[in-house]
């Protein structure tokens, strides 16, 4: 096991009615006036929002309220939110909602903290982050684990990049999870987030071939538990012993902790993130079109990690590593695809795509062709054109 650190300060309210306790949670921060911020209409018609807004008024708290984060958040959106709020005295920034809110709430207490141009500068990698507002989330989705992670992801309106910013400056200082505020997410969100929350452990995962036994059995634990409750919430929304399950693997999925001693390139994120910045699509889904593919080119190394995650998670009994490895791909697969999601762009709202704007992909994960795609396996350009071309034309 390599050497780390771990540090996850977020402070966990967990369970049925959690959210009542957000004033609470906001006043040990010292909170004075907070700035809630929320994405659709659905926070404000089922009164989450108006619930939030009287526990902060009961613990002695002014808040102001701003809507319209969408989901693939955009830059310009955060920007314009630091620029209006810059001046009203902030004490802390509450996303009420997914990983999306979470992710634009994170780039607005960096912006409020410092400026808009300094927080923009952090997110394209011109300059690191220096300040950050307190955040607190009351999470309404089981996805992204932004709720326990140092990091957001926003994409540039213009340019379709994706500009990443990782800090502990922005690991949420609480988070709010009551499994119940998840009941009414669409079939399409709930299964985007069920593949994103596997991913975020696969992908850590298979960044070595063991000998990292206790961090093996977290992953491998998490992954069994995700893979049987994610197909349970799609077939019982309101199954709230389902929904439990699943958000809490979503929290512990992307704090850190199933990847403890293993180097993390997430190589299949950065292939998606390209999708989910041109077309919109779900965050998920991008990983689901991507990973069997990326798989394959990277078999030749991952071989015995993915017969072993055959074994241990999907119960395969090919005794012979090759075959088991290619039954791990059969089965992830399977698996994306049982709860309704495309593994190929044919499959995706998208369809198949131009082979120049294919190669506009890889060139932009190998910086132009002059660095391979990181990860145990690194693939160069056209070696990752390859993984391209071949999820276009499943």
């Amino acid at each position: 096991m390599r050497e780390f650190e771990f540090h996850v300060p977020t402070k966990i309210l967990f369970g049925s009615g959690a959210e009542e306790k957000t004033g609470a949670a906001a006043a040990a921060e010292g909170a004075g006036r907070v700035l809630v911020l929320y994405g659709g209409g659905s926070a404000v018609r089922g009164g989450l929002v108006d619930r939030v807004k009287l526990s902060l008024a009961q613990a002695g708290i002014d808040c102001a309220v701003k809507g319209g984060v969408r989901p693939n958040p955009v830059l310009e959106f955060a920007l314009e939110t630091v620029r209006e709020y810059r001046d009203q005295g902030i004490g802390l920034v509450l996303a009420v909602g997914g990983g999306s809110v979470m992710d634009t709430a994170k780039a607005v207490a960096a912006g409020l903290a410092s400026s808009a141009a300094g927080m923009e500068e952090a997110f394209r990698g011109r300059a690191p982050l220096g300040a950050a507002l307190g955040v607190g989330a009351v999470v309404t989705m089981a996805a992204s684990g932004s709720e326990t992670s140092p990091t957001a992801v926003l994409s540039d309106g213009r340019t379709h990049e994706k500009l990443i910013c990782t800090s502990p400056l922005l690991v949420p200082r609480f988070a709010i999870l009551n499994p119940e505020l998840t009941c009414t997410t669409p079939p399409l969100q709930t299964a985007c987030g069920a593949a994103d929350i596997l991913m975020h452990t696969l992908e850590r995962y298979c960044a070595d071939l063991g000998g990292n036994a206790l961090t093996d059995a977290l992953a491998e634990g998490l992954m069994r538990t995700v893979v049987e409750y994610g197909p349970r919430c799609l077939a019982e929304p309101g199954d709230y012993a389902a929904r439990s399950e699943l958000m809490w693997c979503g929290s512990l999925s992307h704090c850190g902790l199933t990847g403890l001693g293993r180097d993390n390139g997430f190589p299949v994120h950065r292939l998606g993130h390209e999708l989910a910045a041109r077309y919109d699509i779900p965050h998920g889904m991008s990983l689901t079109i991507l990973w069997p593919h990326w798989a394959r080119a990277a078999r030749r190394v991952l071989a015995p990690r993915l017969a072993r995650l055959a074994r241990t998670v999907f119960g395969a009994a090919e005794p012979e590593e090759d075959a088991a490895s290619l039954a791990c791909i059969h089965a992830v697969s399977a698996w994306f695809e049982g709860l309704g999601l495309p593994v190929s762009f044919a499959q995706a709202p998208m369809g198949r795509e131009e082979d120049q704007v294919l190669a506009q992909f890889a060139a932009r994960c190998t910086s132009g062709g002059t660095a391979p795609l990181g990860g145990l396996c690194p693939l160069d350009y056209g070696q990752v054109l390859a993984v391209y071309r071949a999820a276009n034309g499943g």
